[in-house]
């Protein structure tokens, strides 16, 4: 028997971006509840992440994709309402979480159905929320592209943040060992007390040698860089043999000066990636990936959500994103809608 469509309305609270500018810009509004495309669902939203990307949108830095709302927020959680035709893969009633390239601060969003993934094993519709957005990238980043193995080592920079705390998470529940850096002795006890073997406050100490040190001076395998700018050259540095540098942001700058002898003889990869833009199709199979390769091990009880370091009602979407620019989160900022 099919599930009746629960009653939605015309109209849904969202957040807008009045103007780029400080988090003092971002308003709550009423706007049509969005209508449904082909393969999509429409998902009444409980919970929505905030990510560094919502931050780069408000000040009018990372506009959205042609044909994206500019409503911001790329990740939600919450229960399936409507169903597209043709859509076979999901029901009204079920729970989900999904990432979105736009639209997560609302009651509702559309979302293609091969963006959405069920709710994990013990984790509450908040933690849930909290997943999509770093979870994809950092399989897409650290797994598939940089091709992370059981037993190799992982270097994250800014291990306290959303996406550090995802990657110590899943890359230790993968075999891996992982050496971060952040700022403070605070967010480094945090970041061991999740797995990281190594934690390097990088106001004291130079990452470069402290990784030599801890690998009897080969490098590490992977080095995951949401940095840039001259943390290149030292990546570079700090990397073994046939190592992998996977850049995904770059708030330290967008340029380097790199000695390419060094990438040359230690048969370097150094890659970039952006997941927003990617289509539907592909962000799909990164979702088939996850649910097959990762999924599982909320079941087995061998990784848990990031940390979530604070919640905000969906009015309150600027302070949110204040604590966010702040720097003094460890792990996850979420939405209550």
């Amino acid at each position: 028997m099919t599930t009746p469509e629960p009653a939605v309305p015309a109209l849904m609270q969202a957040v807008e971006i009045a103007r780029p500018g400080p988090p003092e810009v971002l308003r709550l509004t009423e706007r049509p509840v969005p209508a449904l495309a082909p393969g999509e669902v429409l998902i009444r939203v409980a919970a929505a992440g905030v990510n560094r990307p919502d931050l780069l949108q408000r000040t009018g830095n990372y506009p959205p994709p042609p044909g994206i709302t500019d409503i911001p927020g790329l990740e939600v959680a919450g229960e399936v309402v409507r169903v597209a035709p043709g859509v076979d893969t999901l029901r009204v009633g079920d729970r989900v979480c999904a990432l979105v390239a736009g639209g997560g601060y609302a009651q509702f969003v559309a979302v293609p159905a091969v963006q959405c993934l069920p709710v994990p094993a013990n984790a509450s519709i908040e933690e849930a929320a909290a997943l999509p957005e770093t979870f994809f990238t950092v399989y897409l980043n650290v797994f598939e592209r940089a091709e992370l193995g059981h037993g190799e080592t992982l270097l994250v920079h800014g291990g306290s943040s959303g996406i550090g705390t995802t990657a110590i998470l899943m890359a230790r529940a993968m075999g891996a060992r992982v050496f971060v850096t952040a700022g403070t002795q605070r967010k480094c006890d945090a970041c061991r007390a999740l797995g990281a073997e190594l934690a390097i406050n990088y106001r004291e100490q130079d990452f470069v040698p402290a990784v030599l040190a801890a690998t009897e001076g080969r490098g590490v395998d992977v080095i995951l860089d949401m940095v840039g700018g001259a943390y290149l050259p030292r990546n570079i540095a700090a990397a073994a043999t046939d190592g992998r540098i996977a850049l995904i942001a770059t708030q330290g700058g967008t340029r380097a000066e790199v000695d390419l002898r060094a990438v040359l003889v230690k048969r370097l990869k150094i890659m970039g990636a952006t997941l927003r833009p990617q289509t539907a199709a592909r962000k799909g199979r990164l979702a088939d990936a996850l649910r097959t390769r990762i999924w599982p091990l909320f079941e087995r009880g061998v990784l848990r959500p990031p940390p979530i370091h604070a919640r905000f009602p969906l009015a309150q979407a600027a302070q949110a994103h204040a604590v966010m620019e702040s720097g003094e989160h460890v792990g996850k900022l979420v939405l209550s809608v």
